[in-house]
């Protein structure tokens, strides 16, 4: 379980350096092998939230926890994938030393490893192109090799933030085809995005934010048996 707690971050911004809280008093639960889908505005904090789970950046005030374990913790973090909004890689690398890097590092089994490379690589159609330098990838195929290396280390817990951009309706659907896998495989996900359809049709619970605080809170299953249109809902949320 994900455990956030009273969770604050301010940021100053500009010349005179105003006290921004991108995140304000924050606290909810996200339970093992669920799907949470984050929606809201741009500025709203989710990214710095996502960040905050990720242990990139220290909450000002409060705490949160992974399976009791700081997401500081080398363990927590060796079983954590993520997929940036904008996924940088340096042009002159490949997939496959990309992957060679991420091997070494999570030191994973070496059958086990090549056998999801190869999984991901098929699934997302770059594997005939895994040799070929990331400078020659269009927008939609760094994407995709960002979902394969979030994926490599077959994580415990995975953290989508804008999973589908730049990606056409065929890619779109391949990676909601990888997602429904993951939930099958009872892995734990949260996916910040702006395309609502796709959060309602692959997340359990959603949380709508805001100004940095959390403005609602529904669970699926709750939307469907009520006829409940999301982005309605959202709209009348953030308005």
């Amino acid at each position: 379980m994900i455990k956030i707690n009273s969770v604050t971050k301010n940021f100053k911004s500009g010349i005179k350096k105003s006290l921004i809280k991108a995140v304000n008093e924050l606290s909810f639960n996200i339970h093992k092998n669920k799907t949470l889908g984050i929606i809201g505005p741009n500025g709203a904090g989710k990214t710095s939230l996502l960040k905050m789970i990720l242990g990139f950046i220290k909450p000002d005030k409060g705490f949160i926890e992974i399976n009791e374990k700081s997401p500081m913790d080398y363990k927590s973090r060796g079983k954590t994938g993520y997929l940036p909004e904008n996924p940088y890689y340096y042009d002159n690398l490949t997939l496959n030393e990309l992957f060679l890097f991420s091997f070494q590092i999570t030191k994973t089994n070496k059958y086990d490893f090549k056998k999801r490379a190869d999984y991901l690589l098929k699934k997302t159609g770059l594997l005939s192109v895994r040799k070929a330098k990331l400078s020659s990838y269009s927008k939609g195929m760094l994407q995709k090799a960002g979902i394969c290396l979030a994926l490599i280390n077959n994580p415990d817990l995975i953290i989508f933030d804008e999973p589908t951009s730049g990606l056409d309706p065929i890619a779109r659907k391949i990676l909601s085809d990888i997602i429904l896998d993951l939930k099958n495989k009872n892995k734990t996900i949260i996916i910040c995005s702006h395309i609502l359809n796709d959060i309602e049709k692959l997340c359990d619970q959603i949380i709508i934010m805001a100004d940095g605080k959390i403005k609602a809170k529904y669970l699926k299953k709750d939307l469907v048996k009520n006829k409940t249109d999301l982005e309605q809902v959202f709209i009348e949320t953030v308005m």
